[in-house]
């Protein structure tokens, strides 16, 4: 065999060919627009960095606590390394595996004319299968999806750490908004009562008054201890996501003061796929179960290997064995004759995990255009409902003056006021419920559409900045 022939083989035998499908991405047909939305936009909220949607000071610091020390991002971040790692022990079938081994043993003899000595002897082996087929360059590909599906799932889980303790901060600033209520009506309710109690005494009004009027004070003063306990709690999951121990949670902007923009551009639908992280996590699952089908292939062929070794002896050792330094090199072939239908059922498995890996990812972005157009539906229907909401507040603020106006003026009597009243307590409970939903499906928008895709590690951690391309201070 010529030199040159001799170069193609080596090269056939290194090279290897790959038996499994490569890898397409499937037909995905995204909607022209978000169902609900008005106007298409090149931006996207998404494109912010997330101090430049939250930006209550007290909640930015939650929030880099919390991305700092949050346990489930612990976790991932630990998965990420473990998935590092393995795609480290993949990637060393590629080359040579080199051991070694020894041995000693020693003798003594009572005779005089025999010699006591001490034997021993020491090899070097090595093994380097050539990856004919491609399975291992498969395998290589199957860990390495592994790993980024990883490392997508661990920026996934911090966009959820994030979208979690900004709706548990409006949770709680809400809580302290209908507690502030309720003292207020409190008060309210037992300045009336007061005035009745001291009509009644007097002569100048019924039990009647003061029954209702009592019964409307224990009625929102009974609301106010189970509002206490809700604040508690609120405060003990909050203190959760930070990665701290339970206690009280600083506070901010009130939730009326909280930035929340009337018109939120989502971008076109098409890029979602390259903002989202857990999409790409989804696909990078379906590349690895691309990739196994073609492992499970090339277990049908056989395995090429080369085996070495190199030893020696002690002297005493080989003048009775006659042998010193020795080595040998030998070409090993391997492969399946009869499995009784194993591999083939294996690479069935494997075939289904790919149409099962494909499906999810399928569902996956579907499931992401419906949550952007359900959170932007949400976020515009209840800005409206908020602003209605007020003006059914100011209506009811109007009439308790209006009944206090005909009450001073003897056209009413006091029990005007106090349905007056009574009315005007639900309706701003029902006002702060509005803000507060609308503030949520702000989150859940910043979060459907991947919220601070730009960000680098480093930058996800700053409190500051004025763009996403920004690089904000070190706090």
């Amino acid at each position: 065999m010529g030199k040159t022939s001799t170069v193609a083989v080596l090269s056939l035998l290194l090279s290897g060919c790959a038996v499994g499908p490569k890898y397409q991405r499937p037909a995905l047909q995204p909607p022209p627009e978000f169902y609900a939305e008005r106007q298409i936009t090149a931006s996207s909220e998404a494109d912010l960095a997330w101090w430049d949607l939250f930006k209550d000071p007290v909640l930015q610091g939650l929030i880099r606590e919390a991305l700092k020390n949050n346990y489930d991002l612990q976790v991932a971040l630990a998965q990420v390394e473990r998935e590092r790692a393995l795609a480290g022990v993949t990637r060393s079938q590629y080359f040579p595996q080199v051991g070694y081994g020894g041995s000693i043993s020693g003798q003594r003899a009572p005779e005089p004319f025999v010699a006591n000595h001490t034997y021993y002897g020491y090899s070097f082996s090595t093994i380097w299968e050539i990856d004919l087929f491609g399975q291992i360059r498969k395998m290589n590909e199957a860990q390495r999806a592994t790993y980024f599906a990883s490392e997508d799932a661990r920026h996934d889980v911090r966009l959820l750490v994030l979208s979690e303790v900004a709706q548990g901060y409006f949770q709680l600033r809400s809580l302290d908004a209908d507690l502030e209520v309720a003292h207020r009506t409190v008060k309210t309710f037992q300045d009336t009562l007061s005035i009745f109690q001291h009509r009644l005494e007097g002569g100048t009004a019924s039990g009647l008054e003061a029954a209702r009027a009592q019964a409307a004070l224990a009625n929102v003063a009974a609301v106010i201890p189970d509002l206490e306990r809700q604040i508690v709690a609120q405060e003990v999951a909050l203190n959760l996501l930070l990665g701290r121990n339970p206690g009280p949670i600083g506070r901010g902007s009130a939730l009326t003061e909280q930035f929340d923009p009337p018109e939120v551009p989502t971008g076109l639908p098409s890029q979602l796929l390259e903002r989202r992280p857990d999409l790409r996590q989804a696909e990078e699952t379906l590349i690895g179960a691309n990739a196994n089908v073609g492992v499970a292939k090339a277990d049908f062929f056989p395995t090429i290997s080369l085996t070495g070794v190199f030893g020696g002896l002690s002297p005493q050792l080989s003048e009775l064995t006659g042998a010193g330094k020795a080595w040998s090199l030998a070409g090993n072939l391997a492969g399946p004759l009869f499995t009784a239908g194993r591999l083939k059922n294996e690479y069935r498995a494997a075939l289904a995990q790919r149409d099962q890996a494909k499906a999810a990812f399928e569902k996956a972005v579907t499931q992401a255009f419906g949550e952007v157009s359900a959170s932007l539906s949400a976020h515009q229907e209840l800005a409206k409902a908020y602003e209605e909401q007020l003006n059914s507040v100011a209506a009811y603020r109007e009439s308790v003056r209006l009944s206090n106006v005909r009450y001073d003026s003897g056209l009413a009597n006091y029990l005007e006021i106090i349905d007056a009243e009574i009315q005007m307590y639900p309706a701003e409970r029902s006002a702060i419920i509005y803000d507060l939903g609308r503030k949520l499906a702000l989150v859940n928008l910043y979060r459907a559409l991947g919220g601070g895709w730009k960000l680098d590690d480093s930058q996800w951690s700053g409190v500051s900045g004025t763009s996403a391309n920004a690089h904000p201070p070190t706090p």
